[in-house]
């Protein structure tokens, strides 16, 4: 999909490449045992070696590193059986030891790639580059005293992922396809939760324009951004902002920028390092990983089913089509949802229930998948009321809303609320007669050629019903009766 910036002396492209960084699932930090649970009391799970204290030596945590290689796999990207940890030198009062433990020439995972679909319907391979381990940082606090910042290092050594993406981004719509679909891959591998509003994933964007068929730019790097629409947002505002410059004969200079949510721009925040300015080198105190190849087979078979296989499975098992698909396999819990409804029902309904009735009951509650107000069961119960022709589809929405309000299965509310079908031919051959009786003139009409009407006349049989007629059975006496039958 084609997206460009309309300059006052022509069409400038956009290149975008991402930096996510993904905190690892696990109950310890990356070279200390240290917990990691979110939400805890400031500088409450800090050990000696997240604080930096001399004498102190990293040990790495081995679950962090198959996290790592876990989600290599699962990015279809190189995994690297001999990988280094580096110092990477900079301060940061929130930094205790004054450099960070990462890697930087010898990754964990090496090149990959994400397959990312966009809303015309097209998909689009983005590369990988790498992929590698890192400790962060703890967290500063300014708002809290008027003269002092505080610090806690709870996150201090809690183990993230960084993955580098190529420049292959072309547009804000890009950035967030690849975005929710490298979540979404992170979430069903149980690699990291994904939650961008508590931090465990954010993202640095480098943006850079140029004329179609130039060599790449000047980029500038928009750091920590916590959300896939503010992600869209800054490079729209910053790309914009080049085109500005480049075109009033500055020269867009390299640097770190933030992004600024409320007046939609991006603003300095430092001149960008390179890689010398961090004085990188081999960390004297961790020996070089050597993975086993044994270990890793181990770790891919026991991958569990990717959304991309997933959504295959979903095509060709369930009938659907690949936007169907597409939609329900994108979190891993709505996907499970769907296999629970669908077992043993007719498939298209299931889907069309819940990407419709069910999805907008969510939305308007402000309730999870994982959360439900109604269950998969209970859902599918309601399904089945109507594939047995208890009720009609009219009436299944109606119980439905019942089923948000009451949290009841749908058998008892159609039976204490009388909302059973008629299939009664007797019953609806006795309203078809009143309908045709008080509408003398119109079943004239209609039989005069006016074909239209006949929507009018199930719809009057429907209402004098109360919407309880079986649908074909009314159809089939209405066809009868205004054919002189």
């Amino acid at each position: 999909m084609s997206y460009a910036i309309q300059g006052s002396t022509g069409l400038w492209e956009v290149v975008v490449g991402l930096e996510v960084h993904a905190q690892v699932i696990s109950n310890a930090k990356l070279f200390s045992g240290a917990a990691t649970a979110f939400g805890a009391e400031p500088n409450s799970q800090v050990s000696f070696v997240d604080a930096a204290f001399p004498g102190m030596l990293p040990v790495v945590n081995r679950e962090c590193v198959a996290q790592a290689v876990r989600t290599g796999l699962g990015l279809n990207a190189h995994i690297n059986m001999v990988s280094r940890f580096d110092r990477k030198n900079y301060f940061y009062a929130d930094l205790p030891a004054g450099y960070q433990i990462s890697q930087y020439e010898h990754p964990i995972v090496g090149a990959g790639c994400i397959e990312v679909e966009l809303s015309d319907g097209s998909t689009k391979a983005i590369g990988v580059t790498r992929l590698h381990l890192e400790q962060d940082a703890g967290k500063s606090i300014h708002d809290q005293h008027p003269t002092k910042s505080l610090i806690d290092l709870n996150r201090a050594g809690v183990a993230l992922m960084e993955i580098v993406s190529e420049p292959d981004i072309r547009s804000p719509e890009e950035a967030g396809a690849y975005l929710r679909k490298l979540r979404s891959i992170l979430r069903y591998l149980g690699t990291c939760d994904g939650n961008m509003e508590e931090g465990s994933m954010r993202a640095d964007v480098n943006v850079s324009v140029r004329r179609q068929g130039e060599p790449y730019r000047t980029r500038c790097e928009v750091k920590n951004v916590n959300s896939i629409r503010f992600v869209m947002q800054a490079i729209e505002a910053e790309a914009a902002r080049q085109v500005e410059v480049w075109e009033a004969g500055g020269t867009v200079e390299q640097e770190t920028r933030l992004f600024d949510s409320g007046r939609g721009v991006t603003r300095p925040m430092r001149s960008k390092e390179d890689a010398h300015d961090y004085r990188y080198f081999p960390d004297p105190d961790l020996l070089p990983l050597v993975l086993e190849e044994d270990w890793v087979a181990r770790l891919k078979a026991s991958l569990p089913e990717l959304p991309d296989a997933k959504r295959n499975r979903f095509m060709s098992d369930y009938g659907l089509s690949r936007y169907d698909a597409s939609v329900l396999v994108a979190e891993k819990a709505t996907a499970d949802f769907y296999e629970t409804v669908a077992k043993g029902r007719d498939a298209k309904i299931a889907a069309n229930w819940i990407m419709g009735d069910f999805f907008a009951a969510l939305n308007r509650l402000g309730r999870s998948i994982e959360d439900p107000p109604v269950s998969a069961a209970q859902l599918g119960g309601l399904l089945d009321l109507m594939a047995d022709r208890t009720i009609n589809g009219k009436i299944a929405k109606e119980v439905f809303e019942a089923m948000l309000e009451t949290g009841q299965d749908a058998a008892p509310i159609v039976d204490e609320r009388g909302l059973r079908q008629v299939t009664d031919t007797g019953a609806i051959d006795a309203a078809v007669d009143a309908i045709l009786a008080a509408n003398a003139d119109k079943v004239a009409e209609y039989r005069a050629g006016k074909d239209k009407l006949f929507g009018f006349f199930v719809g009057q049989t429907m209402k004098a019903m109360a919407g309880k007629g079986n649908p074909a059975l009314v159809n089939q006496v209405l066809q009868q009766k205004l054919a002189g039958g």
